[in-house]
């Protein structure tokens, strides 16, 4: 309790003066809050600029494949390893990089320099192992088949605008025709005809999937169950 500093009285806590000698009573104001020796909140760090993780990246790819290269030169064997890997460089620089330094690129001329990417890398590993022959005649049309898949495939899904069910049943289809060209290339390729064997597995498996999906898709209260269990 406080108590009045001229006549000893004990005052109240919410007293102004002293009720019997009328001096003034003086409150100190209480101390301010100790700052915490670690901070309460994480600090907000700037994210880093897509031009800046472009530069990193294409910094690392470069230097592996310059060493890589380096050192093949060096130390000289059958086969140019290195091509391998300034190809696999250069075909993760145009996947990853270039969409960061190109955001406005059409999807179309993405996608042809993607496939072409692959073409490239695949041509270095040709050369390596002096297979030009089965580059171009069974690496190449196998290239031609994932190339008209996927732009058939990215102009079907282009804008977004298929639910989630019609995304998943073009998904399939093409997984099964891309399955579908790969046996018939290997197959004229090895044997000069065609002799369908394991595609017609694939194309029984996606149909067995896509029958289930189709249903669910015509149904509407089968579909709108669906988007209600998986919020779709």
């Amino acid at each position: 309790m406080p108590y009045c500093v001229s006549c000893g009285v004990e005052l109240n806590p919410n007293a102004k003066v002293c009720p019997l000698c009328q001096t003034p009573v003086w409150h100190p104001s209480p101390p301010p809050p100790a700052a915490p020796y670690f901070p309460t909140q994480p600090a907000v760090v700037k994210p880093a600029s897509k031009r800046s993780l472009a530069l990193i990246l294409t910094s690392m790819l470069v230097s592996v494949s310059f060493c890589c290269g380096l050192l093949n030169l060096l130390l000289p064997t059958r086969h140019p390893w290195g091509l391998y890997v300034i190809g696999g460089a250069m075909m993760l620089w145009i996947w990853f990089v270039l969409p960061l330094l190109a955001r406005g690129m059409p999807m179309f001329l993405r996608l042809t320099l993607d496939v072409a990417a692959v073409g490239v890398y695949v041509y270095l590993i040709a050369l390596g192992v002096h297979g030009q022959d089965w580059f171009y005649h069974l690496a190449l049309p196998i290239l031609a088949v994932a190339c008209v898949v996927v732009f058939c495939l990215s102009f079907l899904l282009r804008g977004g605008r298929r639910s989630i069910l019609t995304s998943a049943m073009l998904c399939i289809v093409a997984a099964a025709l891309f399955c579908l060209g790969v046996e018939v290339c290997v197959d004229w390729y090895l044997r000069g005809a065609w002799t369908p064997q394991w595609s017609l597995i694939t194309l029984v498996i996606c149909t067995g999937l896509l029958i289930p999906l189709l249903v669910i898709r015509c149904v509407p209260l089968l579909r709108e169950e669906v988007r209600r269990r998986f919020s779709l």
